[in-house]
C-alpha cells in the first residue's frame, strides 16, 4: 500500500505541534487500528505512552480526529527505552537481571521485597545465587551483573547478603555442616575404640528435607534497585499455585518466558554439583521455562501476583519454591502482603 505525498507532508507539517502534547512519544504513517485489529486504511499514527480517557485529558492535549483532512489514529506503545540485555549493568536494577554472590558465576535478581519486621527494602533470590550454597556470610558482596557477566566487587556491588535459609544435605556430602558432623563422629568412634566399647557411631542415612532455596540481600541504597521486574512490571501481590495456571518470569538467561503449572506438592531431589543432592518437599513444577542462570527469578501469574521462586529445572520442567514458604522462612513481605 503506497503512502501518498500529501499524507507525508501533513505528518511533517504537524509534527512539532503534536509532539508537544502530553503523553505523546512520536508519530508516523501506518494502518489504522480498529477494535484491536489493523484495517486497510492509512492514517497518521500518533504514538502515546498510554491511552487516557478523553473526559480526563486536557483539551490542549487531545489528538484531533483528522490532521489536515487526513484521519489520525492513536496507538499506545508504553515507555520506549534503549534495549539492554539481562546480563548488562543496570542502575537502578530491576528484577530479572544478572546478579550473584561475588564467588559464584551468575544467577538472577528475583525482585524487590521488604523486611516484614523493619519494612526496609531487600532483594530476593536463591541461596545458591546470593549465599553461594551456604558458603557465605552476612555482609558478603552481591554483584550486579554477576561475576560471569563482568561484575566486580570494586565496581558492581549492589547489595550485601542479609540472611539465607540453609540448604540441608545428607550426611557424607560436602558442605559445612556435614564436614563438622563427620569429624565429630570420627572422634567419638576413636574414643569408643580406645575405651574398649563396642559402640559404633554413624550418621543418619535419611535425607533431610528442604522447603526453599532462598536468600535476601540489603541494597547499598534504595535508589540502586527498581520496584519492578524487567519486561513484567510491578508485583501486585501473591497467589497460591494451582494446576494448569499460566505463569511467567524474567531471568538472566532466557529473559521473559511463560509456562504452565503441572504438578503441586512435589518432593524432588535437586543436584548442586560435586555430587551433592538436596531433597525438597512441597515444591511446584511447571513446564520447561528456564535454563542455567535463571535461578532466583520470581515467577508470577498473569496478574503479576507472585507464585513461586525459581531455583532448579531440567529441559522438561522448572521447579519453584512456593512463595508463601519463601516469605515465611525469610520473614519478608511481597507486593504489600506479609508472611503468614
Amino acid at each position: 500500500m503506497e503512502i501518498s505525498t500529501q499524507m507525508l507532508k501533513a505528518r511533517k507539517k504537524n509534527e512539532r505541534n503534536i509532539l508537544t502534547k502530553a503523553n505523546v512519544l512520536g508519530m508516523g504513517v501506518g494502518l489504522k487500528e480498529t477494535e484491536g485489529k489493523l484495517t486497510e486504511e492509512l492514517a497518521i499514527v500518533v504514538l502515546v505512552r498510554n491511552k487516557i480517557p478523553a473526559q480526563v485529558l486536557p483539551k490542549q492535549d487531545m489528538i484531533p480526529k483528522t490532521i489536515d483532512g487526513i484521519k489520525s489514529d492513536v496507538k499506545e506503545v508504553g515507555e520506549v527505552v534503549a534495549l539492554q540485555s539481562t546480563t548488562d549493568r543496570w542502575r537502578p536494577a530491576p528484577g530479572g537481571v544478572s546478579a550473584g554472590h561475588y564467588a559464584i558465576t551468575a544467577g538472577t535478581l528475583g525482585a524487590w521485597v521488604r523486611d516484614a519486621a523493619t519494612s526496609k527494602p531487600l532483594i530476593l533470590s536463591n541461596n545458591h545465587v546470593m549465599a553461594n550454597s551456604n558458603d557465605a556470610e552476612k555482609g558478603d558482596a552481591i554483584l550486579q551483573p554477576g561475576p560471569l557477566d563482568g561484575g566486580s566487587r570494586e565496581n558492581d556491588t549492589i547489595a550485601e547478603l542479609e540472611r539465607f535459609v540453609q540448604i540441608l544435605f545428607p550426611n557424607g556430602q560436602e558442605n559445612n555442616g556435614c564436614s563438622i558432623s563427620r569429624a565429630i563422629i570420627k572422634t567419638l568412634n576413636a574414643v569408643a575404640s580406645w575405651v574398649g566399647s563396642g559402640t559404633v557411631f554413624t550418621a543418619s542415612s535419611s535425607a533431610p528435607l528442604n522447603e526453599v532455596d532462598a536468600a535476601v540481600a540489603k541494597p547499598l541504597s534504595e535508589e540502586m534497585v527498581k520496584q519492578e521486574i524487567l519486561k513484567i512490571g510491578q508485583v501486585s501481590g501473591i497467589q497460591k499455585a494451582k494446576v494448569d495456571m499460566n505463569v511467567k518470569k524474567c531471568g538472566r538467561t532466557t529473559e521473559l518466558t511463560t509456562g504452565k503449572i503441572t504438578v503441586l506438592d512435589t518432593t524432588i531431589q535437586v543436584g548442586y554439583g560435586s555430587d551433592r543432592v538436596a531433597t525438597f518437599e512441597h515444591q511446584i513444577l511447571t513446564s520447561g521455562m528456564s535454563q542455567g542462570g535463571d535461578s532466583g527469578s520470581l515467577v508470577v501469574d498473569e496478574e503479576n501476583r507472585a507464585v513461586g521462586l525459581l531455583f532448579a529445572g531440567s529441559d522438561q520442567v522448572t521447579v519453584l519454591n512456593p512463595i508463601d514458604s519463601v516469605m515465611r522462612l525469610l520473614n519478608i513481605s511481597i507486593g504489600g502482603v506479609n508472611p503468614q
